[in-house]
């Protein structure tokens, strides 16, 4: 199915550029000796700063359609274009420096490590970029800044709430100064009130500019973003109302 305007200028469409534009994706798997079709034909174009949501059924093709969008894994046919580079083609190297430069995760399991700070633990999220030590410095407590975690950057996991435990995931992810944050059931861990402090964190960054894209099983959460999609047998339907 196809959930793209095509009635836009060339001008509009430069202007506009998307973050992601999916055509014709498949992603086919071999499971016990037999075929499973994840995703199927999926055209989607997800515009730069939008806020989207993913639900649907468990097994329905929610976390391939999230590791596909992440470069952690690539079609079986179609193509997934992020800023104009298509990962279905590209080397190792391209999708490594995708991932570690214009994309960041966030995931239900905060993976904090224990024995680190939270200023360690987002310090951690640079190693791959290759910066300078004054420069991880100032990213780090920019990032921390920006999830209002300035006065816990001393303070290890176990001496954090579920909430500010998720804040420093985020803060990880956002360092690096990605396009685009990919969350994976962010709030699933979390009670309503933590996970109400989560989504207007998420919110607020995407109203920087963040393109902000969320797998979730929780209604309330996908009632908070500008775009809803259902995805189920491997197909993507427009929900947004």
């Amino acid at each position: 199915m196809t959930i793209i305007d095509e009635n836009t200028t060339d001008a509009a469409a430069h202007a506009a550029q998307p973050a992601y534009r999916l055509r014709g994706v498949g992603r086919t798997y071999r499971q016990k000796g037999r075929e499973v079709r994840a995703l199927e034909n999926v055209d989607l174009e997800i515009d730069a700063g939008d806020f989207v949501t993913i639900q649907g059924p468990t097994g329905g093709g929610k976390s391939t359609l999230l590791q596909l969008l992440g470069a952690l894994d690539v079609p079986t046919t179609g193509h997934v274009l992020i800023d104009g580079t298509d990962l279905a083609d590209a080397s190792a190297g391209t999708l490594e420096r995708v991932r570690a430069h214009d994309v960041g995760f966030v995931f239900q399991a905060f993976n904090l490590i224990p024995t680190l700070t939270a200023a360690e633990n987002v310090d951690m999220g640079l190693e791959p970029l290759g910066l300078d030590r004054e420069e991880r410095r100032r990213r780090v407590a920019d990032a921390l800044a920006r999830v209002d975690l300035t006065e816990r950057a001393d303070h290890r996991p176990g001496e954090l709430s579920g909430g500010q435990q998720q804040r420093v995931a985020i803060a990880r992810a956002i360092a690096k100064r990605p396009r685009v944050l990919l969350a994976d059931e962010p709030t699933g861990n979390l009670d309503e009130q933590m996970r109400d402090e989560i989504l207007a964190v998420l919110e607020g960054l995407n109203a920087e500019g963040l393109t902000l894209v969320v797998v979730t099983h929780d209604s309330a959460v996908a009632r908070r973003a500008r775009r809803r999609l259902r995805l189920e047998k491997g197909v993507v339907r427009d929900i947004t109302r």
